[in-house]
């Protein structure tokens, strides 16, 4: 798949990862196809990815849910390989509204997948996630790990993988890899894209950068009481560039390598653990802002340690990471400071 003429759709395509990985493969080459309801994301940043790229993507304003509109986006595109970024992500929100994970993030891709197989469209990379491997049984956690998420989002990712396993088993010419992210930050050194979520974040990093800018007076922790160094939790955090090309090395590497089956599950993250703790203080060094910090009681869902062995993704997908933790906390503090109010 290293045609240049080869054109990729990313579903959620304006969201953060997907406008990363959409600004990695024009670099690389491809062409383009941004499919975005929009519901988490801004237009705006398909002018981002022009300016970076020196390529304008297309775009299709359409839900996954919908099927009439993704047979229209497949008809009016000549599609290759899907990269499906799109859904819900937060574990703390999983928690709260269930229904509307499983109905956005399980319902819409076996529409997707409906769709991409009317229209002949049967390589896809997934954005899985690490939750899939619940409490760890042992670190650093190995694809091999059983599958048993703590939280309805991880729920969402494991029965999604799940059903394009089956759909690869039961259906010739189908070829899926799943990537199970560790915790993307960061943004891209230009500045110009990087994570927006509407509302209050729900993650770490762009928590921490809005008590930087001035937005909150205090980043929350919650729990400190965790069976880790600092007793805050320890995660595997990967540069968004980084976790970018991987998709890139994943499509790549269908029907190229003999390691790949019809469907792969493959870890993205660096195999290094920061705490909550480390992370603050690297923002602080890239922001230069005091951050202050208020304990609170651990939430439900959460788990003490996340740690990759990425050793597959090497080894299959010939990559690695490259960008270390300042590199994240610095991109990210450029992206946020130079656009305090997102898109």
């Amino acid at each position: 798949m290293s045609d240049a003429r080869t054109t990729v759709m990313i579903t959620g395509g304006t969201g953060y990862i997907g406008s990363h990985v959409a600004v990695d493969l024009i670099d690389a080459g491809y062409d383009v196809v941004l499919l975005d309801n929009l519901a988490n994301s801004s237009e705006a940043v398909i002018d981002r990815i022009d300016e970076i790229s020196g390529q304008r993507p297309a775009f299709a304003k359409a839900d996954i849910r919908d099927e009439a509109a993704l047979s229209d986006a497949f008809a009016n595109h000549r599609v290759d390989v899907v990269i499906h970024c799109a859904g819900l992500k937060a574990v703390g929100e999983s928690m709260q509204k269930p229904l509307e994970y499983y109905d956005n993030n399980v319902t819409g891709t076996l529409v997707l997948t409906r769709a991409m197989e009317h229209a002949g469209v049967r390589n896809l990379v997934f954005s899985s996630s690490a939750t899939v491997y619940g409490d760890p049984q042992f670190l650093p956690l190995t694809e091999d790990h059983p599958i048993q998420p703590t939280n309805p989002y991880g729920q969402t990712k494991a029965q999604i993988e799940q059903i394009l396993s089956d759909q690869c088993s039961a259906a010739d010419g189908w070829q899926v890899v799943s990537l199970r992210y560790f915790n993307p930050v960061g943004a891209h050194p230009s500045g110009r894209i990087g994570e927006d979520p509407n509302g209050t974040p729900n993650n770490l990093m762009p928590r921490v950068l809005e008590v930087a800018t001035g937005k909150w007076d205090a980043i929350t922790v919650w729990g400190n009481d965790w069976d880790t160094p600092d007793g805050t939790g320890v995660r595997d955090y990967i540069h968004v560039v980084d976790l970018a090309a991987g998709h890139r090395k994943a499509m790549e590497a269908m029907g190229n390598t003999a390691g790949l089956d019809s469907y792969s599950a493959i870890n993205l993250g660096t195999g290094e653990g920061y705490s909550v703790l480390d992370v603050i203080d690297a923002v602080r060094e890239a922001s230069g802002e005091p951050i202050p910090v208020e304990m609170r009681e651990r939430r439900p869902g959460d788990i003490a340690t996340s740690l990759a062995d990425p050793s597959l993704a090497r080894d299959l997908l010939g990559w690695s990471t490259e960008l270390g933790i300042l590199n994240m906390c610095a991109d990210a503090w450029h992206w946020r400071s130079t656009n305090p109010d997102g898109y």
